[in-house]
């Protein structure tokens, strides 16, 4: 099992250091996709992933720095070259929004079969809504698991968990420390966590157009304080921040000494294009600048 960390930004407004939230997991003949922030299909390419390889997109809720590319990422990977089905998921209503996004693009997608002769993208994807926990899917390769999570003021918000014969990795999803995650993050080899630094909450409410966006922060997401406890209750093996706000500004042992206070397994700061590799319970961190590139 491999996993990129596609995007390891929080929030919608826009950095040079980190793009949006997005990760893929590959393992066996699945690319699977959870969350797709503006630019996941470049950073795909960018990983070295082939993006006609997407077989599965979920999403764990609404906001745009983790669905804006909910249209575009099937789409690019249409013209790509894919021909096959690609399952589309996540918290109600992401079909109805998958196919308003869709349609925004239809003079683009009656021009480009007429001239290009490629197949209907809208025949090729499979979209549903979750609004309950437990299995999502599972093949002799894979099973893939949702839990709803604490994020107000959604009334659905979803972590994953993605299973194989290598090992497990849980994505979070933006959540307060919560029931459901703690369950679905049980054994799991690979903990994806989102987390906020309390330096960046003075630090948001600066400059901005939203007076309550630190309330909003306290509400609805998880502080670094809580991080490794959530991994440590878990007993994950390796915990990976990300979704990290502030995308700057705060030092390694800044992020990592608070987690390591309460989590005494492998803990990882997240980077754009990073890959983790989970192998019978065995993980291996590889950071961007080194080889990227995977064959699916």
């Amino acid at each position: 099992m491999d996993i990129f960390l596609l995007g390891t930004g929080g929030g919608p407004r826009p950095t040079a250091a980190r793009f949006p939230t997005s990760q893929a997991v590959v393992t066996g003949e699945r690319c699977i996709v959870i969350d797709a922030g503006n630019g996941a299909a470049q950073q795909m390419a960018r990983a070295g992933l082939p993006v006609h390889g997407l077989t599965d997109l979920l999403i764990t809720h609404l906001h745009v720095d983790h669905a804006a590319d909910l249209g575009m990422l099937p789409l690019a990977a249409w013209v790509d070259g894919r021909t096959e089905p690609i399952t589309v998921a996540g918290p109600p209503p992401t079909t109805e929004s998958l196919h308003r996004l869709v349609s925004g693009y239809e003079q683009d997608l009656i021009h480009r079969m007429a001239s290009t002769g490629r197949p209907d993208v809208r025949e090729m994807l499979r979209p549903h809504d979750i609004s309950t926990p437990g299995v999502i899917f599972e093949d002799d390769d894979v099973r893939v698991s949702a839990a709803l999570v604490n994020h107000p003021p959604f009334e659905f918000a979803l972590a994953y968990r993605v299973d194989s014969a290598d090992g497990s990795v849980v994505v979070s999803g933006d959540t307060t420390p919560c029931e459901g995650l703690d369950e679905l993050a049980v054994g799991a080899d690979v903990l994806i966590h989102e987390v906020v630094h309390p330096a960046a909450l003075e630090e948001l409410s600066r400059g901005t157009n939203a007076p309550s966006i630190r309330q909003h922060m306290l509400d609805s997401h998880t502080m670094l304080e809580d991080v490794g406890g959530i991994a440590q209750h878990a007993g994950v093996h390796t915990l990976v921040l990300s979704h990290m706000i502030p995308h700057t500004g705060i030092s390694a042992d800044e992020w990592l000494d608070p987690v390591r206070a309460s989590f005494t397994g492998q803990s990882v700061i997240g980077h754009d294009l990073d890959r983790l590799r989970v192998h019978h319970g065995t993980v291996t961190h590889t950071r961007s600048s080194e080889d990227l590139h995977v064959s699916i």
